[in-house]
């Protein structure tokens, strides 16, 4: 993958990543507040804020959810090969627990939250995207502490890089 495409990649993941941590923040507001969310499915998001699986080891599931998409955020602020597998684990990762909430939403609440949906639909396209900047690496060695692309003194005629 050409640099060009990592950076676009990146400041894609960002933007979701920010949307992330908006639908998170919201609900945890929502949820120390004591609030009702706003939800347009026929009570669902309340069902689902206020059922037994609301809460993992007695932390709330927006919380956990902020936390990740945090930690997704500052992973994408750093560069290199490590810094991108460690955002696609942590993408993977976020994955998996909303197809795991969701089936909890489907099957055992039986009420589908919008938020937790729309988190769910973020977290997966991060999880893509991650796999795909992870599989399609660029060489970081081509880049210099700015960003820009390095030129050899010596090398290709053209001026391009080496």
């Amino acid at each position: 993958m050409t640099a060009t495409g990592d950076r676009t990649l990146r400041r894609a993941m960002i933007v979701l990543t920010l949307i992330g941590i908006g639908i998170a923040s919201y609900l945890t507001y929502v949820h120390y507040k004591g609030l009702s969310p706003i939800c347009a499915i026929n009570q669902g998001c309340e069902k689902v804020q206020s059922s037994k699986y609301a809460k993992v080891s007695g932390v709330p599931v927006p919380v956990i959810g902020l936390v990740g998409y945090v930690a997704i955020f500052v992973s994408l602020m750093v560069r290199g090969e490590l810094a991108r597998l460690a955002t696609a684990i942590m993408t993977i990762g976020g994955f998996a627990f909303s197809l795991y909430l969701t089936s909890l939403e489907l099957f055992r609440i039986h009420a589908i939250c919008q938020w937790c949906v729309g988190s769910a639909i973020v977290m997966t396209s991060l999880a893509v995207l991650a796999t795909i900047r992870v599989l399609r690496a660029p060489d970081d060695s081509a880049w210099d502490d700015t960003g820009a692309e390095t030129y050899a003194s010596v090398g290709d005629p053209e001026g391009e890089p080496v």
